[in-house]
């Protein structure tokens, strides 16, 4: 029998095309599975039904009357920092935990113009801000592979939604890995596009120079079909770059002759997991078998310097963004004060979580009269550095494959009172964002029962070439078509 929540885009999109299903249909088994696995994953902030349902009638007429785009009638999640008119934008955080945007971000008009079914909002690290989805303010999402682990953040609720079948697809964001970290905590595609090929209009900033919404999906095709229909220029956001976007479907071919793969040293450093590096090693072999010529002497110098430049841009960016959370205009405010000046102080020690806490204070102080050429200058210059060195490396080659973390899922509360380990597990995928290029997180295998993903870097908007290369692994292996199992556990 089949089971439709374990469907993706296409397939789904193909039989409600042929009229076989109904997206109502669809949108039952969704909401059926949410109710059947939300009690032990806990990945959703806001379930959605009535919207779902009216969405997926409305889905239906439009099948009938010959108007379906890929994506109509196909349910979706959206992660809780983008905002949704009418529903709450919690961004898990205390400090909206009420908030009801009056407005769409641009990436859901867009969405709901192709005839997205609304099922949920996804829980995250707090204002996005970590590697493992426990800094929500609410509860710790679980990994659908092992209950008693970490599914990655900040777009953890998304990665585990999608893996667990309460949707299709999931939108996240990527600061520092936030999507590409938990795709392959989950063993599903994510993609963090290049920086201004998706607005961000509607997403609550972390790091404004960083953050890039793009989608989490069970498959290759199915992240080309999301892609297409969110990118694009956008005058609302005044970072979102004029640039076509190509039919990614033309990129979706089983064949990589004539591609130069490179693999930069820094990447598969001594002290990386052995099961891992194998598992990395076993899925370069098969992009050679493919056909791509594989360059193993590609070096990114400066990568070393990443994390230590992220954590000055990011938490300085975030120091200023999140000013505006002062308990004046919306979100928690706390009511006792004896004055102003009180009033601001105890609305910001309530409504934000210690991770919060900690940045917004490493970043205050890195632009501090006498700090900020010493710092956040630095930092800058740094990130010249880093861009260099991947500009080097486009002249040599197509793309680059490194992995998405140097381990697996590690356990819930293993890392969380050590913040430099936490900061860690997003070494691989931090300097993506800091050089602003694409990068797509594929399943590539498992390391005793925990899923290992591969990330494939391009140049500044060639997200086609990480399609390319995409699919055809995926095409050459079965690890995508491997569904978690969802075993009772502690938590």
């Amino acid at each position: 029998m089949l089971e439709l929540h374990t469907l993706t885009i296409h397939q789904a999109g193909d039989l409600l095309r042929r009229r076989e299903i109904t997206s109502s249909e669809l949108t039952e088994a969704a909401l059926k599975r949410i109710q059947e696995v939300e009690g032990r994953l806990r990945a959703l902030v806001t379930v959605t039904p009535e919207l779902a349902r009216h969405q997926a009638q409305e889905a239906d007429q439009r099948i009938k009357s010959g108007e379906a785009t890929p994506l109509t009638g196909i349910p979706a999640i959206i992660k809780d920092n983008i905002c949704t008119q009418g529903i709450t934008t919690t961004c898990s955080s205390r400090m909206l935990q009420n908030f009801i945007p009056p407005y769409d971000a641009t990436v859901v008009e867009k969405l709901k113009g192709a005839g997205m079914v609304m099922v949920g909002k996804s829980n995250l690290d707090e204002f996005a801000m970590g590697s493992s989805t426990e800094n929500s303010a609410f509860f710790v999402t679980a990994n659908p592979w092992d209950q008693d682990r970490v599914p990655g953040g900040s777009s953890g609720g998304s990665a585990a939604a999608v893996a667990a079948g309460e949707a299709m697809y999931a939108l996240g964001s990527d600061t520092g890995g936030s999507i590409r970290q938990p795709a392959g905590f989950c063993s599903i595609v994510g993609l963090k596009p290049t920086y201004g090929r998706v607005s961000r209009y509607g997403l609550v900033a972390f790091a404004s120079s960083l953050d890039q919404i793009g989608p989490l999906t069970r498959d290759v095709t199915d992240c080309a079909l999301v892609l297409q229909t969110i990118a694009g220029h956008d005058p609302r956001d005044s970072t979102s770059v004029p640039q076509p976007v190509p039919d990614y479907s033309q990129a979706l071919v089983p064949d990589l002759h004539g591609l130069r793969i490179g693999i930069p040293q820094e990447y598969y450093p001594g002290e990386m997991e052995p099961q891992v590096s194998s598992v990395l090693k076993g899925a370069i072999a098969k992009l050679e078998e493919l056909g791509a010529e594989v360059q193993w002497d590609v070096s990114l110098p400066h990568t070393r310097y990443a994390l230590a430049a992220y954590y000055i841009i990011a938490p300085s960016e975030a120091s200023a963004n999140l000013a505006r959370y002062d308990g004046v205009k919306y979100g928690y405010s706390y009511q006792e004060a004896e004055n102003m000046w009180q009033a601001m102080e105890k609305t910001r020690q309530y409504g934000f979580g210690a991770e919060v806490k900690r940045r917004i204070m490493l970043g205050t102080y890195a632009l501090s009269a006498g700090y900020y050429d010493a710092y956040y200058l630095k930092a800058q210059k740094v990130r010249t550095l880093i861009k260099r060195d991947f500009d080097q490396a486009w002249e040599r080659v197509h793309a680059l494959v490194v992995p998405t973390s140097p381990t697996p899922p590690f356990k819930i509360g293993e890392k969380v009172e050590e913040p430099l380990q936490m900061y860690l597990s997003d070494i691989f995928t931090i300097p993506v964002n800091i050089a602003g290029i694409p990068g797509i997180a594929v399943p590539a295998g498992f390391v005793k029962g925990l899923p290992v993903g591969m990330q494939i870097l391009g140049r500044p908007f060639d997200e086609a070439t990480l399609f390319r290369i995409a699919y055809a692994y995926q095409e050459a292996t079965e690890w995508h078509q491997t569904l978690p199992e969802l075993r009772d556990s502690a938590l």
